[in-house]
């Protein structure tokens, strides 16, 4: 499957960051990373609360925008070996200076540098500046001014991240209605350790997408109204098997939503920390499902149309797929 042309919305910047790549920036700022990959160099984790903590130690050791900078490289070197042509990127400014906007802005720059040139290169990408849920909406508030400050160019959408278990979507709501303003895109993560009611929750902050939103599934009035007002979701098969959010690939309610009429797409979410890649992910959804070049063409396609990119971008994208 890494030759078939792909989009992918729902792609943790330094939940992309491999292990082997984290491991080099902790021997240069001299941190030590014990326990934190098992006997093959992997990272390792014990559900979902350990995968935070995890996830957030392998971030402390990317620090400053020449770090970031390099970080970005890797992670879309990789995309585009398994074939991708448009990334989004979810980015916090909590990890890019405490979500000071200077700081924020001198990341920018170094990041900026290096998605135009992999663009040159055929792997277009966009930043979505995330919220991190568990840190509270008044820092949330800061990420928001960061992303509406620096909106336009790659710098496309808002999103909110983090654990899900903790305060409501409303509490996000002056944020989102900061992007908003600003033009931004908006998408959120619902739907995946909680229910129904998650997804109805970050619906009423706006949102054109969803991060994950599987568990709408066992609302069907709800899959209704994702289908109705053509709401897409970020579906991340490989992660929700990872953590446990499903039995197994076979038991994946992706292809009963996509039956339903929901839009739905395909992405890697933290790929290494789930020992994915995006061409696994395709391969196999075709086992389990049967899906061909056919149903992954239309999704891509969907993804396209839902991206936060302009229509110029969305257009060249579409006819690449087509």
């Amino acid at each position: 499957m890494k030759s078939l042309k792909k989009v992918e919305l729902h792609l943790h910047l330094e939940g992309a960051a491999p292990p082997a790549f984290i491991r080099g920036l902790a021997r240069e700022h001299h941190t030590d990373l014990s326990g934190m990959f098992d006997d093959q160099g992997r990272y390792h984790y014990r559900g979902f609360n350990d995968f935070l903590r995890v996830y957030e130690a392998a971030t402390s050791v990317v620090r400053g925008p020449a770090d970031y900078a390099r970080l970005l490289s890797a992670v879309l070197n990789e995309c585009g070996e398994q074939g991708a042509i448009y990334v989004e990127l979810f980015v916090s400014p909590e990890f890019c200076g405490d979500a000071d906007l200077s700081a924020w802005r001198d990341h920018l720059g170094a990041m900026e540098e290096v998605a135009k040139a992999y663009a040159l290169s055929g792997v277009e990408s966009r930043a979505i500046l995330t919220c991190i849920r568990h840190y509270g909406p008044d820092r949330a508030k800061k990420t928001a001014i960061c992303a509406a400050e620096t909106a336009g160019g790659w710098v496309a959408g808002l999103g909110l991240a983090g654990a899900e278990d903790l305060g409501e979507p409303k509490d996000f709501a002056w944020s989102f209605d900061c992007a908003r303003e600003a033009g931004l895109g908006l998408t959120a993560h619902a739907g995946e350790w909680r229910g129904p009611e998650s997804v109805r929750g970050v619906l009423d902050l706006g949102v054109t997408r969803i991060g994950h939103g599987i568990r709408a599934i066992e609302d069907p009035a709800l899959v209704r109204d994702l289908a109705e007002r053509e709401i897409t979701l970020e579906v991340c098969p490989g992660s929700n098997v990872a953590l446990g959010v499903v039995r197994d690939w076979a038991s994946h309610p992706i292809a009963r939503l996509a039956d339903a009429g929901v839009r739905v797409t395909v992405s890697t979410d933290d790929p290494p920390f789930f020992h994915t890649t995006l061409s696994r992910e395709y391969d196999m959804l075709a086992d389990r499902f049967g899906w061909a070049e056919t149903e992954f063409r239309q999704m891509n396609l969907w993804a396209a149309e839902a991206a936060f990119c302009d229509n110029e971008t969305r257009d060249r994208l579409k006819q690449e797929l087509s």
